[in-house]
């Protein structure tokens, strides 16, 4: 690393963004690098930790690579006298190296450009400068070119249930050459045909069988995996002979060897004669597909290698290789910008839409039962594929993050997965993705189907100016054992300590070690901290009011149990990984409120004398009562009608529970009284009480109050019984 400049340069570091589908503007912000960056080699070694200033040192440079919204910055520096002046703060920068404008390209001019001369991406090089947690933003402009040349390759399965298709397939060329004339004055197609592997139990191996497939009188050809009949041409009337003159094949069982075919058309660009324009792909069949794992029935076992296996036109090495797995496709078609369109039956249709949400970029159509409607379906495949912009980009590095946002047409704004995409573009629309990254090192964003690039070098700010100036065998670094720069001492070999103040040769590593080893455990500092010395130094983490502490840092104060999504549940403060809980609350995230006032019951009992208060919530004991405070009893047939029997037989001695009354009906206190006057009434009462009148068997009233107080049931009864019309009681 250069100190001079305290910035490394990504060696092959750039990101590629490649063209889109429509006319389109992408916004890139954002690219944070959160922590060192893999390429910086001595890294972000100063940390507030370590800045010590004081009056009469404030001469002295001092660097802090932090975010610039990190309110530490200020409260460390300024809290301990560091002259403003002193203190670096490098800023990056973006500059833009190649910046062609996009091509405007009509199908009415004369004057036609090569597919290499046509610019649709805007600028095409930048480089940005990138220091730890500050955000930059740069805008790229995509713009779809009108008359944009078009290759399709038509890949027909031509096992036997395939023979009428192919009749109606044999005039596709100049058909739809004539209709993508409204697309396009550039196309190309070309033509291809699969069947299956050519082993048991895929075809029949016996040499008659393997001569002619099929029964009967029909004349058809030897199984094949795959052919490449026809190059990309822009001779429709030769796809027209080529394919008139192939013959249908048959195979024995249903699903079809589709995938080794995909595979092959999707890799050897050379002998398919792909260019560098919009690539479709249109797969044809009436049956299911092969995959990974299949050829294990005919004895393959060897994983599909993702390469090139054509001599003389044909796939030579199906017998070898397993058939591909459709994540293996994916990567393929993606990696050759190859738009798939597949066209299959109605009885197939759920099982391509399932594959096709697999595959990025790809559209399914409904093929009639003759293939009929295959330019119709091409057609409006074709429109719907380049109507939408998805974003991908390659596998990212270690730490690396990256979230899209785009501003789609008519101001749509889409976020998360569906910030990856647009969809209903037109050509002439314009749409911003804005990008999110974090510690960028060679990363490929690109538009599925789509070849242009935008390449972006990233530079580091991994290092400050002031390590320039160190001042070496620094008094500050005990005894002059290392260099004092940037505010912290930077040990020379063999010493260590934050200021230098141990010998690796003087005391053993291991001996150290075992000092900050818990319980004579594995984990050095609990793995949250650095041995220095034989002491443990906690990790900073990046939110400074989050702190590993302890001896052997093995407490900290944001590992306690959460509730509500906040820590402690809010109501307590988390210390050695442990709530601590404020007062009347308990639990261990202190989610259990110790209140009961919420389990009051309107008679200003807790949970109406049935139930528990448990954390602010009435439990009910009595399953037959229920609500918040234990209130309500849905089953209940009533108070009056709940206790009859037992008021009768303890105050009467007559009634069903006569014989069982002493047994049964000893809950409550029974008081008697001469008169109903004397009966409790509700407005004396500050308990709930029930008045109830009911009738024996004799047809004569008893009359009765029912209350709870203070936990004890009472019941007051008059003494006599009241007579029902001229019944004597």
């Amino acid at each position: 690393m250069a100190k001079s400049s305290g910035i490394k340069k990504a060696t092959a570091g750039h990101v590629v963004l490649k063209e889109l589908g429509q006319s389109t503007i992408f916004v890139l912000t954002e690219f944070i690098v959160s922590s060192s960056p893999p390429l910086c080699l001595v890294g972000y070694h100063v940390h507030p930790i370590y800045i010590h200033c004081q009056a009469s040192q404030s001469s002295v440079p001092y660097c802090l690579l932090l975010p610039e919204n990190n309110g530490l910055k200020n409260r460390q520096l300024n809290y301990k006298n560091c002259d403003v002046a002193k203190i670096e703060n490098p800023r990056g920068s973006i500059s833009i190296d190649k910046n062609k404008p996009v091509t405007n390209r009509k199908k009415d001019v004369a004057e036609k450009l090569k597919p290499e001369q046509i610019t649709q991406i805007q600028p095409q090089k930048l480089t940005l400068t990138l220091r730890s947690g500050e955000p930059q933003t740069f805008e790229l402009k995509f713009k779809r070119a009108e008359d944009y040349p078009i290759d399709l390759y038509y890949l027909m399965d031509l096992s036997f249930s395939m023979k009428d298709d192919l009749e109606n397939v044999k005039n596709l060329g100049t058909d739809l050459m004539r209709e993508m004339q409204e697309i396009t004055s550039d196309f190309q197609i070309g033509f291809g045909s699969f069947v299956e592997k050519t082993v048991m139990p895929y075809i029949s191996t016996t040499p008659a069988r393997f001569k002619n497939p099929c029964t009967g009188n029909q004349n058809c050809t030897s199984p094949f995996s795959y052919k490449n009949v026809l190059k990309l041409t822009d001779k429709g009337d030769e796809f027209n002979q080529l394919v008139s003159q192939q013959q249908i094949s048959g195979n024995l069982d249903s699903p079809e060897g589709g995938f080794d075919a995909i595979m092959q058309v999707a890799v050897c660009e050379e002998q398919i004669g792909w260019r560098n324009v919009t690539r479709l792909l249109v797969f044809s069949t009436d049956a299911g597909f092969h995959f990974a794992g299949d050829g294990k029935l005919g004895g393959i076992v060897l994983p599909n290698d993702g390469k090139c296996h054509m001599e003389d036109n044909k796939y030579t090495m199906s017998h070898y290789y397993d058939y591909p797995s459709i994540a293996h496709l994916v990567q393929k078609l993606s990696d050759h910008n190859i738009q798939t369109i597949f066209a299959v039956t109605e009885e197939f249709q759920p099982v391509y839409k399932e594959l096709k949400n697999l595959i990025p970029k790809s559209a399914v159509g409904t093929l009639s039962s003759n293939s009929s409607n295959v330019i119709k379906l091409i057609i409006d495949a074709y429109n719907s594929l380049s109507s939408e912009v998805i974003l991908e980009n390659g596998r990212l590095p270690e730490g690396v993050s990256i979230t899209y946002k785009s501003i789609c047409k008519n101001g749509v704004e889409g976020t998360g997965e569906n910030g990856r995409k647009c969809s209903n573009i037109s050509i002439g629309d314009e749409v911003d993705v804005i990008l999110f990254g974090t510690e960028p090192e060679t990363i490929r964003i690109k538009p599925l189907g789509f070849t242009e690039e935008v390449e972006i070098v990233l530079n580091f700010i991994c290092d400050c100016q002031c390590a320039t100036e160190g001042e070496p065998d620094s008094k500050k670094c005990f005894e002059g054992n290392g260099t004092f720069e940037c505010g912290a001492c930077k040990c020379n070999d063999g010493r260590i300590g934050r200021l230098c103040e141990c010998s690796k040769d003087e005391v053993r590593t291991e001996d150290l070690d075992a000092n900050c080893r818990k319980d004579n455990g594995t984990d050095i500092c609990s793995n949250n901290g650095d041995c220095v010395c034989g002491t443990c130094e906690c990790k900073k983490r990046e939110n400074p009011a989050e702190i590993y502490s302890g001896k052997y840092c093995e407490c900290d104060n944001f590992n306690c149990d959460r509730s509500n999504n906040k820590l402690c549940g809010g109501h307590g403060r988390c210390e050695c990984r442990k709530c601590i809980c404020d007062a009347n609350y308990t639990g261990s995230a202190c989610d259990c409120s110790l209140e009961t006032s919420t389990c009051l019951a309107k008679n200003g009992q807790i949970c109406n004398g049935r139930g528990t208060c448990d954390c602010g919530i009435c439990k009910c004991t009595n399953p037959k009562f229920q609500g918040p405070t234990c209130e309500i009893c849905p089953t209940c047939p009533g108070v009056c009608a709940e206790h009859k029997d037992c008021v009768q037989c303890r105050a009467f001695e007559a009634g069903e529970k006569k014989d069982t009354c002493e047994r049964d009906c000893s809950y409550f206190q029974l008081i008697k009284v001469k008169d109903r006057n004397q009966l409790p009434q509700p407005t004396d009462q500050s308990f709930p009480l029930t008045h109830c009148k009911e009738r024996d068997a004799n047809d004569c009233w008893f009359y009765y109050t029912y209350a709870i107080r203070n936990d004890t049931k009472e019941v007051y009864v008059v003494e006599t019984l009241g007579m029902i019309g001229p019944a004597k009681c």
